[in-house]
């Protein structure tokens, strides 16, 4: 008698751990059914906003982040770094590897924000291939592929070809920050790897003035990091040219037709 009654309290006590359990969980369904849906994932991935080195791929050569930047009292070719984070500069001498991104984009739209020192050069290449050029062109009357915001040549048996020279010289003095929005496509292929149309930059404004229209690039240009051509690659800044400082890299993909 005294066991079935031991027995009987643990199944009432059994069996009211059990109602409460689903009663819970109950409430979690209703709950789960009444809360609003997760937000749609992000179309836009920042690749840098000077706070982290996380969007870039090892190694990193002496590409650092720093507080702020600005053309060095004692030599205006150089940059003056303050410890911190806020921008991303190409280490003390502006002379390291080339920086990939960790993301790789197809068509895309692009918004960069930069500075060069005095008379300093870089490159921005899409997909590692395609070529804006970074160069401090203020004040020039006549530009070239290889100004500030050129699409740069491309480079064959010792020689330059194609390339695109912007429509105005938007550029700005040395030491000030300059802002791209590129809209770039990527080059198509048929379903045997063809390519079947070259990739182009549809625009590209320059601090708040159109560069480019619909320009047409054949292939790789010069000191691309990849020789062949694909539907997708990694975003890269060129180092060993010269001192340039990075404040902002979005990328939003884009389809294009």
């Amino acid at each position: 008698m005294r066991f079935f009654e031991i027995t009987s309290e643990a199944s009432r006590l059994a069996w009211r751990r059990l109602l409460l359990s689903a009663g819970v969980l109950a409430l979690g369904q209703a709950r789960a059914q009444l809360a609003p849906p997760p937000p749609p994932a992000k179309t836009s991935i920042t690749v840098s906003n000077g706070q982290s080195l996380d969007g870039w791929r090892a190694p990193l050569g002496d590409w650092k982040l720093a507080k702020t930047a600005t053309p060095a009292p004692d030599n205006p070719k150089r940059l003056a770094l303050a410890a911190g984070k806020g921008v991303l500069v190409n280490g003390d001498n502006g002379r390291t590897s080339n920086l990939f991104s960790k993301q790789v984009h197809g068509d895309v739209m692009a918004a960069i924000e930069y500075m060069v020192p005095q008379g300093s050069n870089s490159g921005i290449y899409f997909q590692g291939r395609y070529e804006i050029q970074i160069f401090d062109s203020f004040g020039k009357k006549k530009i070239t592929s290889g100004d500030n915001g050129g699409v740069y040549e491309r480079w064959a048996d010792g020689k330059g070809f194609g390339g695109a020279a912007p429509i105005v010289n938007a550029s700005r003095p040395p030491g000030q920050w300059q802002k791209l929005i590129v809209t770039f496509r990527a080059p198509r292929f048929d379903k045997a790897g063809k390519k079947i149309a070259n990739a182009r930059f549809v625009k590209v404004i320059h601090n708040g003035q159109l560069i480019h229209h619909d320009v047409e690039v054949t292939g790789p240009t010069r000191a691309a990091a990849f020789a062949d051509e694909q539907p997708t690659g990694p975003l890269m800044l060129q180092g060993d040219h010269g001192p340039v400082a990075f404040r902002k890299i979005v990328l939003k993909p884009v389809k294009l037709d």
